[in-house]
Parts: C-alpha cells; sequence; structure tokens
C-alpha cells in the first residue's frame, strides 16, 4: 500500500475561509463559477488610507527620502493590502503547487513527469532548495499535490503533503484543452481555500512556488495570450532545453493558441485551454490574498504567469501582490511590467519552486525593522530631508 501522508490546515469557525475542499470538489461546473463570483464578489482594493500612514513614518525616519528603493515601498504597500500602518510579518508561508502537464509528450522537456513526483515528496521531507532556503528564511512550507501524474510513493513529514488533486496532470493542448473550464474553476478554488486557512493561521504573508515538468511552457502559452505577444518572444529553454527544443516548445505553444484561441479577457479561459493545475491553483492563492487581505508573492516567470492570469479573472487582486525578483526567463520582465510590479532581487535567478519569492522575506524583515524601530529626525532633533 501506498503510504502519503494528507495534510489539512485547520479551521476555526467563524474564519475567514468558509469554503471547504470536501464540500465543493464534486460540484458542477455552474456551482463552482457562482462559488466563485461569490467569493471575488468579496474583494476590496487596497487600503490607500494606511499607505499613506506607512509612507508618512518612512519620511519621518532618519535617512534619505525613500532610500530603501522598492523595499520601502513593498511595505508602504503591505499596509494598504492588510489595512493598517502596524506591519508585521512574524509569520510566514511558502505555497508549493505541484502538477504535471500533457503537453510533455511534444518533446518540450529535458526530463520526464517522473521529476515531478520526486521534487514533490523532497518538498515533504525538507530536502528542495526552496525547503531549504524557506528554513533559512523563518517560513513555513505547504506542497499541495493539485496534479502529480506519477505515484508519490511513501513522503515525508516535515511538510506534510496536502491532496487537492483534480486528477493526474493535464491533457496535451496541442490534442485538446489542457482541462475542462470546471476543473479551471475547482483549482482556482483550491488556491482561494488554502489562501484563507493560511490566513486563519495567523500567517502574514504567502510566497509563492511550483513544481511540474512542462510548466515553463504552459506559463509561456499563458504569458503570449495575455501580453498579446509571439510565443518565441516570451519563450525560453526552461530547465536545460537545446535549441532545437527551443524551437519544438515555441511551434508547440503556436500550435495550442492557434487551435484553441484562448480568449485573453478571460483567465480562466486561458487557463483552461493552455495552463496548468499548479498555475491555476497558484492564481487562485492571488484572488485568495486579495479576499482575505494578506500580500500574496510573485516569484518567477512561473508565478507571475498565474498572476497575470488571476488579474484577468479580477483586476484587483493586482493590488496585493508584490513582485520578488526578475527571472532569467526571457519573459521574466514583461511578465512584471504587464502586472506593473517592481522587483526588489535582480540576481538572475530561474530556479523555481518559490526560491526567489523567500529570498525577499529576510529584505523585508530588515526593511521593517528600520520602519518600526529607527529614530525619527525629531528624536535626533535634526532637520529632516525635504522634498525638492
Amino acid at each position: 500500500m501506498t503510504l502519503v501522508a494528507r495534510r489539512s490546515l485547520g479551521r476555526e469557525p467563524g474564519r475567514e475561509a468558509e469554503i471547504q475542499w470536501e464540500t465543493y470538489r464534486d460540484w458542477t461546473e455552474g456551482q463552482l463559477s457562482a462559488l466563485l463570483e461569490e467569493q471575488c464578489g468579496r474583494l476590496v482594493p487596497a487600503d490607500k488610507e494606511a499607505e499613506r500612514a506607512a509612507a508618512f513614518r518612512f519620511s519621518k525616519i532618519a535617512k534619505p527620502l525613500g532610500s530603501l528603493g522598492v523595499l520601502e515601498e513593498d511595505i508602504i504597500k503591505i499596509a494598504g493590502m492588510t489595512g493598517s500602518a502596524a506591519v508585521k510579518l512574524d509569520k510566514k508561508a511558502l505555497i508549493i503547487f505541484c502538477a504535471d502537464n500533457g503537453v510533455v509528450e511534444e518533446g518540450v522537456t529535458q526530463t520526464g513527469q517522473e521529476v515531478t513526483a520526486a521534487v514533490t515528496s523532497n518538498f515533504t521531507k525538507g530536502e528542495s532548495c526552496a525547503c531549504l532556503m524557506a528554513e533559512k528564511a523563518g517560513a513555513d512550507v505547504y506542497p499541495v499535490d493539485i496534479g502529480v501524474a506519477c505515484e508519490l510513493g511513501e513522503t515525508g513529514t516535515v511538510h506534510p503533503l496536502i491532496d487537492r488533486k483534480i486528477r493526474k496532470g493535464t491533457d496535451n493542448f496541442i490534442k485538446t484543452t489542457a482541462m475542462t473550464r470546471r476543473e479551471a474553476v475547482l483549482a482556482v478554488l483550491a488556491g482561494i481555500e488554502l489562501a484563507g486557512e493560511l490566513k486563519n493561521k495567523g500567517y502574514q504573508i504567502i510566497a509563492t512556488g511550483e513544481m511540474g515538468i512542462g510548466n515553463t511552457t504552459t506559463s509561456s502559452a499563458v504569458a503570449s495570450v495575455l501580453l498579446g505577444l509571439d510565443p518565441a518572444a516570451v519563450t525560453g529553454k526552461g530547465a536545460g532545453l537545446s535549441d532545437s527544443g527551443l524551437q519544438q516548445k515555441i511551434r508547440t505553444i503556436k500550435r495550442g493558441i492557434e487551435l484553441h484561441k484562448p480568449d485573453p479577457s478571460d483567465g480562466l479561459d486561458v487557463l483552461s485551454k493552455v495552463g496548468g493545475f499548479d498555475l491555476a491553483g497558484l492564481a487562485g492563492v492571488f484572488l485568495g490574498g486579495a479576499i482575505f487581505r494578506i500580500p500574496v508573492v510573485i516569484d518567477g516567470f512561473i508565478s507571475a504567469a498565474a498572476a497575470a492570469a488571476a488579474v484577468a479573472i479580477n483586476e484587483t487582486a493586482g493590488g496585493y501582490m508584490l513582485a520578488a525578483h526578475v527571472s532569467a526567463e526571457p519573459a521574466g520582465r514583461k511578465m512584471l511590467d504587464f502586472l506593473g510590479k517592481k522587483p526588489a532581487i535582480e540576481a538572475g535567478m530561474c530556479l523555481g519552486e518559490g526560491t526567489g519569492a523567500v529570498a525577499l522575506f529576510p529584505l523585508l524583515d530588515m526593511t521593517l525593522a528600520v520602519y518600526e524601530r529607527m529614530s525619527t529626525f525629531e528624536d535626533i532633533e535634526i532637520d529632516e530631508y525635504k522634498p525638492l
């Protein structure tokens, strides 16, 4: 018998996440769509008054104005997201959605789907790059099986696996749509639910990660549609394709888009036709960030593609996102420009798993220390800087 540790985040009555996987997983597309519409109806823009209060506090601190750059701006944005200038980031989470993609049949990857299962298992044992970095950053890791195709075997107990499996991988999108619209909505709702449960458990910021062989192909397809760019402009070699492999990847994305004609104004249509379960789950987390007023950190290119899909579902979600870094993938900066986000880190990273997102956490902690504890000009009795 396969032994797989399954995990529930827990919920207190009357708290944020009213929806439960066990309740809605078997609902019809109509019922799921109505639930998603109801959840998105709770979105409100970030609190501008809280942002102004945080900006005022920074303006009084004894340092040059705006001298912490994007990090300073991020703390101000977090104040708006949470509705309070008393910013706290004591409890951090990294949520990693794991899923396989049927398009790997087209030779768009260097490795097979068994790698998805192996790395997912490593997450549960705390042995992956993201887990080791999260440990140093003081973040708890939550791996989610939302569509892994291969059997995982016995998983670990360091970070027990959360079961939100839609099915064992998507379909090959040059033969049929990657998933049904119902499945796309179900995956998005799973992400919203998990964001709410993390909020219930007291987490104050969420980093996003993913694992799935073939997901730079699906992300490039989503990016091509949402940005209105040729696939060649947004597609890279992923985890190490040859030049000929890259051309095959571009041709495959073009064929999928030409076949299904995803509607860029409909994020669910794009996800269902050329996306992946991991992307849809992440899009749900980004929407959940806006619903439950908790900041969500974009990792790299794949995470940014999911963020863009979330904005295509409801643009208010964009106000609750922070960009960690610029991915080394060709469309890394294009995606952030599309989302209107400034990255804090430019380090040429492209590992995925949420590694770039958790790398932002220590920088935010240091910036918050200045915000909370630095003396003001009035405290040290010298004239403050003035905008010129």
